[in-house]
């Protein structure tokens, strides 16, 4: 491959993107040439450019030597033995490490993937891993689709899901979730790309509405969201609905208050509809008595809600996890204030599973590393 390190790169363009692309290139490609190209290279997974129905000489010439369509390298990969969670860390071209994560969903053969949007997170979330890291950088849209892409072609090829293979099961992603390191909506415009790619039947083939897009609650992000009436869904990470604990346990709250969240999730949900889904990262002792169910009636009783549980993953062990006991309660509560609950799966509950630790662990080692090396 010959072209610039700096160019554009095939993964972050929908059909659309590559025909303005090649044009500014001063490279004519017709929207039947680009779709030929994407779907070759995305949907397909094809590192070479040997198209069944390829398009003009020039237009061939021009992704080969004036864009990028180079992969992220995978530098680990931990399976779980439990539940089957299998994450992946990768390096990107300038060295940075992100994380993916491909996880089983209840109907066989069906899987979603998580995937970062940043290069560690500036949001600092009190029992988060990828918050103690620190933001790097954003990432670009290709990166994403390209984690995704990785994702999905080892799938495909994966020894260990032969048993289902046997049975008449083709193992596929059908889901993706923003919901690794970073947070999406600081990164609106990539985030948004990279949905539109992914979603593109010369993309990733996802459907929109398979395509889940978390918040920890940015308000003018989430005004534009609505404003622009994306349809995929949107999951806002709320965990405390109490004031002075959810300041604490998110900082983003002093920036914005409860009042302001609910103002722009009112408008969201009158213009699309839609249930708000909020997710709740359960901890033993903090965010299950009496003062959250009263601050949810309060805060947002006349709004359409679901509560997305979710078990705490801290690996200092600050925050733990809740009992059962403590949990049903909870849920009793919340369904007996006509809120509708579901309990997501917390996966991959070995040394690295948290969002974050794989990398961090590597970043540690590589420190470790050069200081011998400089020793």
């Amino acid at each position: 491959m010959t072209s610039p390190l700096d160019a554009p790169h095939l993964f972050g363009m929908t059909p659309e993107d590559l025909v303005r692309a090649l044009g500014e290139r001063g490279v004519t490609c017709t929207l039947t040439e680009a779709r030929r190209v994407l779907g070759h290279v995305i949907s397909e997974g094809r590192a070479d450019l040997a198209l069944r129905r390829p398009p003009r000489r020039a237009v061939l010439q021009a992704v080969e030597t004036q864009l990028d369509r180079r992969r992220l390298e995978v530098v680990d990969r931990v399976t779980d033995g439990f539940d089957g969670f299998v994450k992946y860390l990768f390096r990107h071209p300038d060295g940075v490490l992100t994380e993916a994560v491909r996880i089983p969903l209840e109907k066989p053969g069906r899987y979603t993937v998580c995937l970062s949007s940043q290069v560690g997170c500036a949001m600092r979330c009190a029992f988060c891993a990828t918050g103690r890291l620190g933001l790097t950088r954003s990432l670009a849209a290709w990166e994403m689709v390209a984690a995704l892409a990785t994702v999905r072609d080892e799938l495909a090829t994966d020894p260990s899901l032969d048993g289902l293979r046997a049975r008449g099961i083709t193992p596929r992603v059908s889901g993706a979730v923003f919901q690794g390191q970073g947070e999406p909506f600081h990164n609106y415009d990539e985030v948004i790309q990279a949905a539109r790619v992914l979603s593109n039947p010369c993309g990733g083939r996802i459907t929109q509405e398979a395509i889940t897009i978390s918040t920890v609650g940015l308000v003018p992000q989430i005004e534009r969201y609505a404003r622009e009436g994306h349809v995929f869904r949107l999951i806002v990470s709320l965990t405390s609905a109490v004031e002075d604990k959810r300041r604490t346990l998110l900082p983003v709250a002093g920036r914005f208050s409860m009042q302001e969240l609910v103002r722009v999730l009112r408008a969201y949900q009158e213009s699309l509809g839609k249930r708000i889904t909020l997710a709740w990262v359960l901890m033993k002792g903090v965010n299950h008595g009496e003062d959250e169910l009263e601050a949810l009636a309060r805060e947002l009783g006349e709004l359409p809600i679901r509560v997305n549980l979710i078990d705490v993953n801290d690996a200092t062990g600050k925050y733990g996890v809740a009992s059962d006991d403590d949990r049903i309660a909870f849920v009793g509560k919340l369904h007996a204030a006509g809120i509708a609950t579901q309990r997501r799966y917390s996966g991959g509950k070995n040394e690295h599973a948290a969002c974050g630790m794989l990398a961090a662990r590597h970043r540690a080692e590589d420190d470790s590393d050069a200081h011998e090396a400089s020793a």
